[in-house]
């Protein structure tokens, strides 16, 4: 009974409940006392609420509508656009239509109350600033059409839902540095690549789909058929970010929290090393644990943000286990950076060993005491100086530009 009445009593059906109920009533009012009045009442209100209904579902019928999403992929700070058109297909104008692309994006706001004359259409641009990172969905599109004492709200949904991914933004960090690892002999780490470096290291035949630039002429005239060189990478060190998503570590909520300055952190120190054509790679355990294996180029950029734009700080792996279970990856050709809001120093152990064993690294610690938290990383920091651990300390407001461009930075519990 409770849920009828709430269903009844709704916004939706609030109006055509009153009236249903004043219909019944002046029927039996009128019936009881023979007045004309109420007659009439009856006879008015017997007619205006099938009549309503008819011109509700007039407003729907004979409508195309058609969404052109153009964005698919985009980073926070940039817009999402898309295109909607509804097209009345009637001989009656269609008026007080509702359209609306619902959609999960914060800020979304695509509503629009339109009137379409007949066999015309009307079209619009609606453009959404993207403000933060994540998967987001869009559709499908809505039609709702009512009557002129929004009595009745039908509503027809045109196409299904599509997806946007947004990356996290990232930020120029031209003097982040991090200690060079140790390469032991020249050469020793080259790998084949297919991009052209300067480090020719054979020849093999053509196949389709060779640069023309990479033919090895000489090969070619002394063999009689095409032949290409083959390249190595140069053998600069592995950069691999090491985000920490260990959720008891983290604090705040939303943009000011320490997993989006984690996350955009990260995201910048993988751009400042690949723009540089380094080999960067990213590991993180959030939900599950992720690994986006060491490469170079614009694609990798790609996939390192796209790995960012879904991390979530909901994981239950200590950064100490997660680096003693990977230690296998590093070695004396690797540098690591660490990303971490941690203050305990129950992971350093298992970064003294793999420096011990050579590699090199640097830490950025989110200060998570501004971000609402009781615990500082001032220990903490102080352990990984006196370890000889390059240490950059980010706080919530912080311009990353900024905090990553010399290590230490002048902390809250510093100044």
């Amino acid at each position: 009974m409770r849920a009828f009445v709430r269903h009844a009593l709704s916004p939706q059906r609030r109006t055509l409940t009153v009236l249903v109920g004043l219909l019944v009533f002046s029927a039996f009012w009128a019936g009881a006392s023979g007045f004309w009045l109420v007659f009439r009442l009856t006879y008015v209100l017997a007619l205006l609420i099938p009549a309503a209904y008819v011109t509700a579902w007039a407003n729907v019928r004979a409508l195309e509508a058609t969404v052109q999403r153009r964005t698919e992929r985009a980073q926070v700070g940039q817009e999402a656009q898309e295109v909607i058109e509804v097209r009345n297909r009637g001989f009656w104008p269609k008026i007080w239509l509702e359209v609306d692309d619902p959609s999960t994006m914060p800020g979304h706001q695509a509503k629009r109350v339109t009137v379409i004359p007949p066999r015309r259409s009307r079209s619009w641009l609606v453009d959404t600033p993207l403000v933060r990172r994540g998967l987001y969905e869009w559709g499908p599109l809505r039609v709702t059409g009512t009557d002129p004492f929004g009595i009745f709200r039908l509503t027809r949904t045109f196409g299904g839902t599509q997806q946007i991914l947004v990356y996290p933004p990232v930020f120029d960090i031209p003097h982040f540095q991090a200690p060079p690892a140790n390469l032991p002999g020249e050469g020793r780490f080259r790998r084949r690549t297919h991009y052209v470096t300067p480090n020719a290291s054979g020849i093999r035949e053509y196949q389709p789909g060779d640069s023309l630039g990479r033919i090895h002429w000489p090969s070619t005239a002394r063999t009689g058929e095409l032949m290409v060189k083959t390249f190595e990478l140069d053998p600069a060190s592995d950069v691999w970010v090491i985000l920490d998503l260990e959720r008891r570590a983290h604090a705040g909520s939303g943009d000011q929290s320490t997993e989006e300055y984690a996350v955009r952190a990260a995201a910048s120190i993988a751009r400042h090393y690949l723009i540089a054509n380094r080999s960067v790679g990213l590991l993180s355990f959030g939900r599950d644990l992720d690994i986006v294996e060491a490469e170079r180029g614009p694609q990798q950029l790609t996939r390192i943000l796209e790995s960012l734009a879904l991390a979530q700080a909901v994981g239950d792996v200590p950064l100490g286990n997660l680096l003693f279970e990977e230690q296998r990856r590093f070695g004396r050709h690797t540098t690591l950076v660490i990303v971490t809001p941690s203050t305990d120093d129950h992971w350093l152990p298992a970064a003294l060993s793999l420096a011990q064993r050579g590699v090199r690294m640097a830490v950025v610690l989110v200060d998570p005491s501004t971000f609402g938290a009781t615990r500082s990383p001032l220990m903490l920091y102080g352990e990984l100086t006196a370890s000889d651990i390059m240490t950059y300390v980010v706080a919530n407001g912080d311009d990353l530009t900024l905090a990553l461009s010399a290590p230490g930075g002048v902390p809250a519990w510093q100044s």
